[in-house]
């Protein structure tokens, strides 16, 4: 597990996502708790947000739309799994754009493949199952003022279009 100070140093390093348009780099359904799948290509909908996600069965956040869909940055997860599975933090899309207040605020669009998303006002925070998962030094990095701002544990969404997601489609700001 990483240090907060090793964490901050590798994200230096990377290259910026892009803020305008990236692409989806991997699907998560939560079946259960630590328990996921990573389709190739999955419905969103109002109704249940990624068909089969747990959120839609009631075992998330009382189905509270405002974390209807999660997104997280490919570059930040693969810094804090550090070699472990992709799908482990347990967000739904990760996804190669910046998701920085600076760059998406609450209410921009973004869509991605077919389905169009809209970032909400709950904070996306890591919690005790991340720090048991990846350390207390990538919680910290996450949560801190800094992680913050950058949404370093990405953002949570409302679905507004439902539509089809695949591996590879381009997810882009649609508004701002």
């Amino acid at each position: 597990m990483r240090t907060q100070s090793e964490l901050e140093s590798l994200f230096a390093e990377k290259p910026a996502a892009p803020r305008d348009r990236g692409r989806v780099d991997l699907l998560v359904v939560r079946l259960a708790p630590g328990r996921h799948l990573t389709p190739g290509r999955i419905e969103v909908s109002r109704e249940h947000g990624l068909s089969g996600d747990r959120w839609g069965k009631g075992w998330s956040f009382r189905r509270d739309v405002d974390r209807q869909v999660t997104l997280m940055t490919t570059s930040v997860a693969e810094l804090v799994c550090d070699g472990q599975p992709l799908h482990l933090p347990g967000d739904n899309l990760l996804v190669n754009l910046d998701l920085s207040v600076g760059s998406v605020g609450v209410g921009t669009r973004l869509r991605a493949g077919a389905a169009v998303l809209e970032i909400t006002r709950k904070p996306h925070l890591g919690c005790k199952k991340f720090a048991a998962r990846f350390g207390q030094g990538a919680l910290d990095w996450v949560n801190d003022e800094q992680g913050r701002a950058r949404r370093l544990r990405g953002v949570n969404c409302r679905v507004v279009v439902p539509g089809e997601v695949r591996v590879g489609d381009a997810v882009e700001v649609v508004s701002r």
